[in-house]
């Protein structure tokens, strides 16, 4: 089988897998039937994308397909993946799935005794309250508590006063009645503190005796204790003398400084100082500068980490890649991109020994032996290029060996064609090594990838198929930040 049937059959593998995708990801069924649909009305669909779900009982039956703008209010087009019974006093309603998950449409099919719904009747529909709305009443709130604080100043409003007042003397009045009503049990209350008060006065005596030897033996530890007070206070004066010395000290120190002696009153007292302080901070100043020139530089800098592994179904390996890519924000699009690989291919490394060999007859023949090893499956990647509208241009090592590619992107950079071509020196006389790779974005940070490697050296030639995960600035802080901290 030549070289060109070979990718032929490739390229059309690869554009059936692409279509496959599509399909798939744009949610385009071919052979369904005719579907069925339905349009409900909002005063706002904040936050509801096409394409999101319509559900009943929690169960998804359809999707949004597409939402216009008639007479200042929302109409969303509901599109049924499976048969709904539509009755008269069928609602729709705008729901979250959970606190933080993506909105969709709940439907109430109405009650199953209603007649059926007629064909292009509008469903009335309604929007649960954002959170605009609850902070602006949060705000009512509060104004009418304001507003009636204010209401109970004696000098805007003497009403509001009396008829406090008069509250007050209703409830004084019912206070008085519970107490007449409650009279029993407050003389019972009475007899109890009645009681209190004889047993206190029995055992006060005994409590005053306890109370006399507790002191007693107060007096007796103090006494035994004299001559170790005594030592206290005398250790107590003499650190007061020595906090005498140091002040005075201290006031000598003070007058020095006063009078410019020493480094530190010359410091204090002469212009120089203060002269050569202001300089270093001017100084100080600009280093900090500068510094703060640089981290924008950095902040500048777009960061991109990947990981990529794919299946070499010639060699059953696999082939993985780490990649960490660096965009300047500037206006020459320049980007670099380094990256460690693990290819089961390696570098091919052939080696020409010559041998001397004496045969039995004292013969020497000189022998040529021709070793090819596989080493490096670790190689490393360093690349710079730049992007010119939807292509990019690379060159520099690929897997340790100079080359260059092309990266050609279609359908808002959902789908991407590259072409890379390394490794022109190769042993034994062998082409480049050249690789066609389709990559097509399943997620916003996954994709797939497939193509074939090395198809110019018939026997090497192979297919792969794989994955990849891709990172952004954006990413990394999200899942940094989603870190517990303990």
């Amino acid at each position: 089988m030549s070289n060109t049937i070979k990718i032929g059959i490739f390229v059309s593998a690869a554009l059936v897998l692409l279509a496959y995708f599509i399909l798939k990801v744009e949610d385009i069924r071919l052979f369904a039937g005719e579907a069925v649909r339905a349009e409900a009305a909002f005063d706002s669909v904040v936050g509801l994308d096409d394409k999101s779900a319509v559900r009943v009982a929690g169960v998804r039956v359809g999707r949004v397909d597409g939402i216009r703008l008639a007479d200042g209010r929302a109409v969303v087009g509901l599109l049924f993946e499976v048969p709904v019974d539509l009755r008269e006093g069928a609602t729709a309603a705008i729901a979250n799935q959970g606190l933080l998950g993506d909105k969709y449409i709940e439907l109430d099919p109405g009650p199953p005794a209603a007649p059926p719904l007629a064909e292009g009747a509008l469903l009335p529909g309604s929007t649960p309250v954002g959170l605009d709305q609850a902070m602006a009443r949060f705000n009512k709130i509060g104004i009418a508590i304001d507003d009636t604080l204010t209401a109970m100043d004696p000098a805007r409003s003497g009403e509001a006063i009396r008829n406090a007042l008069a509250a007050l003397q209703e409830t004084t009045a019912t206070i008085r009645e519970i107490v007449r009503a409650n009279q029993e049990q407050v003389s019972s209350t009475i007899g109890n503190f009645e009681r209190v008060s004889e047993v206190l006065a029995a055992e006060l005596p005994r409590i005053s005796a306890q109370t006399g030897e507790v002191i007693a033996s107060i007096e007796t530890i103090l006494a035994e204790n004299r001559g170790d007070l005594r030592q206290s206070m005398e250790q107590l004066a003499s650190a007061t003398d020595t906090l005498k010395s140091s002040l005075a000290h201290f006031e000598t120190i003070s007058g020095r400084l006063a009078g410019g002696e020493g480094s530190v009153g010359k410091l204090l007292t002469e212009d120089t100082a203060h002269d050569q302080l202001v300089a270093t901070l001017a100084s100080v100043e600009s280093g900090v500068s500068s510094l703060s020139d640089s981290l924008n530089r950095v902040r500048k800098l777009e960061l991109e980490l990947g990981f990529e592994s794919y299946f070499l179904e010639a060699l059953d390996e696999s082939h993985t890649e780490f990649t960490v890519r660096l965009d300047p924000s500037s206006d020459n699009n320049r980007f670099y991109q380094i990256g460690v690989v693990d290819d089961p291919r390696g570098r091919v490394r052939a080696q020409t020994l010559e041998e001397t060999v004496v045969a039995p007859d004292g013969t020497r023949e000189l022998t040529t032996v021709r070793t090819v090893t596989t080493e490096e499956k670790q190689t490393i990647s360093a690349q710079v290029g730049f992007t010119s509208g939807v292509a990019q241009f690379r060159a520099g090592l690929f897997e340790s060996t100079g080359g260059a590619g092309v990266d050609y992107s279609v359908l808002d950079r959902k789908l991407r064609f590259s072409f890379d071509a390394f490794d022109f020196g190769r042993e034994n006389d062998l082409n480049p090594r050249v690789r066609f790779t389709t990559r097509w974005n399943v997620l916003s940070n996954a994709y797939v990838v497939g193509g074939m490697d090395d198809f110019l050296e018939s026997g090497r030639e192979s297919f792969f198929l794989g994955a990849g995960i891709h990172w952004s600035d954006e990413d990394l802080k999200y899942l940094l930040g989603s870190l517990p901290i303990n």
